[in-house]
């Protein structure tokens, strides 16, 4: 089919090459446009922008679409389908409207639960069993659109870069199924008294409340690792905790118990497993340990 790709972070790089690999004619990428990044600031393309160049595709990098001129611009490439996956802008009713099939979405959640930016974090940090990957076809409300295809996967004990990895290799193969059979698919409306949002995630929601119970302080961890990184303060450092265990012992929250580090809770205690302090590589605790050792009743916050 000829296509034009709607995509921005890596989460969308899988889906843009099993486009191409399946044969289909990517014809245009819209993407974000370069944003400051690193300690240099220095403007850094976006990886589905950096990834279509390697492919000879034409990249776009419209500020916004509600303009006349950039619309005409997108209807001028006559495609049969957009194939949008986590672009960043808000599509406007005439780009919705412009290709023969509209615009198809590939969404990290099992709409309706999980509308909005942060699908893949809000289902670890609530405990969700399961989640998965939705195609939809889009329509001007924010992941309100009918279903076309989903399919799911148990979250145990996944981080969200973890999860993140596998729901983009799983969208990719999701929307080159949904198109392979598009004429056959019969769009599901969502149930929208079963809808849940997923907001974006705030920095200020990483710091670890200890007065809270642990096995909410480890769903946290997880849904914030790798970003923004769940992370508690020790002699006025940050320490980014990114995987943890609940262990089933009691004391003031806050406080060290033991040896390994493990931190009392409002409810039983969390035991770290990876740690990260500012400007160092991630390390298991046990090496954080014995370059930082942390005395038996520390009380942290």
């Amino acid at each position: 089919m000829r296509i034009i790709f709607m995509g921005t972070p890596d989460f969308a790089v899988p889906t843009l090459d099993a486009l191409v690999d399946a044969g289909h004619r990517v014809v245009a990428a819209y993407t974000q446009p370069p944003r400051p990044a690193g300690r240099g600031k220095k403007a850094r393309p976006s990886p589905v922008h950096a990834r279509a160049e390697e492919l000879g595709i034409a990249v776009r990098l419209p500020a916004s679409l509600k303009d006349i001129a950039a619309q005409a611009r997108f209807l001028e490439l006559e495609a049969e389908v957009a194939v949008v996956a986590a672009y960043g802008l808000l599509l406007p009713r005439a780009v919705l409207a412009a290709p023969t099939h509209g615009c198809l979405n590939v969404h990290a959640s099992l709409l309706p639960r999980w509308r909005g930016a942060a699908p893949i974090q809000r289902a670890i940090q609530a405990g969700d069993r399961t989640t998965g990957i939705t195609i939809m076809q889009m329509e001007t409300g924010l992941d309100t659109g009918p279903k076309l295809l989903s399919a799911s996967t148990p979250i145990e004990d996944k981080t969200a870069g973890e999860l993140h990895d596998e729901l983009a290799r799983m969208g990719a193969r999701l929307m080159v199924e949904a198109l392979g059979d598009l004429d056959a698919l019969t769009p599901e409306p969502q149930e929208e008294r079963e809808a849940t949002h997923a907001p974006k995630i705030a920095k200020t929601e990483a710091r670890l409340d200890f007065e809270a119970p642990a096995l909410q302080l480890e769903r946290e961890v997880r849904a914030f690792s790798p970003f923004p990184g769940s992370w508690f303060a020790l002699d006025g450092e940050r320490i980014k905790m990114l995987r943890a265990r609940v262990v089933g012992v009691n004391g003031a929250p806050g406080t060290v118990l033991d040896d390994q580090l493990t931190i009392a809770c409002g409810n039983a205690a969390l035991r770290p497993l990876r740690l990260q302090r500012a400007g160092r590589p991630a390390m298991d605790a046990a090496d954080f340990l014995r370059g930082k050792p942390v005395p038996v009743g520390t009380v942290l916050r």
